[in-house]
């Protein structure tokens, strides 16, 4: 049992904080959503979706977000034709919820665990919304490699994303560096 005592701490303390930080969000979710009759978003996704024509808009491209009238979700209307959706999965929180939950069982000081989750959180948020842009065009310009694009490359950038913090945070920040 001493000898796995790291692993039961770390288990212990990414399952709480996951749990946590999902219920926290779920309730939000469901506090801010519409399901029946008329539907509405999160203003977290709203948001992300906004953002996402800001960014495409900076690059001259003519780009409009549209609350979804079938389902909670907001159309990407690029150039006048319907290209994307941006649903409550792609606002990228629950990949940040994830991110929060390692760096806290992997914790470092109080300080660096702070602020390493609050810079990756802003980071992967941000990476997120330019992926949504790139994605929205690619699949404007290629619409027969929507599955390629959406199913395998832009997973590949946030995940890689994600991936590559945590290696920073274990290696220089954590407890357990070498």
């Amino acid at each position: 049992m001493k000898k796995h005592k790291s692993i039961i701490i770390f288990l212990i303390k990414f399952f709480v904080t996951y749990f946590l930080l999902v219920t926290i969000y779920n309730t939000y979710l469901q506090r801010s959503q519409e399901k029946e009759g008329t539907y509405k978003t999160a203003s977290i996704t709203t948001l992300v979706a906004d953002q996402t024509v800001k960014v495409l808009t900076f690059f001259d491209y003519n780009v409009e977000a549209v609350q979804h009238d079938k389902e909670v979700s907001v159309k990407l209307i690029i150039e006048g034709k319907y290209t994307a959706r941006v649903i409550e999965g792609c606002n990228s929180i629950s990949l940040i919820i994830l991110f929060i939950s390692f760096i806290i069982a992997f914790s470092g000081s109080l300080k660096a665990t702070f602020f390493y989750s609050l810079f990756g959180s802003l980071l992967i948020y941000t990476i997120n919304v330019l992926r949504i842009a790139f994605l929205t065009v690619m699949i404007y310009k290629y619409p027969e490699n929507q599955e390629f694009l959406h199913g395998l490359v832009f997973p590949a950038i946030i995940y890689g994303t994600i991936f590559m913090l945590w290696v920073v945070w274990v290696n220089k920040f954590s407890k357990f560096k070498k």
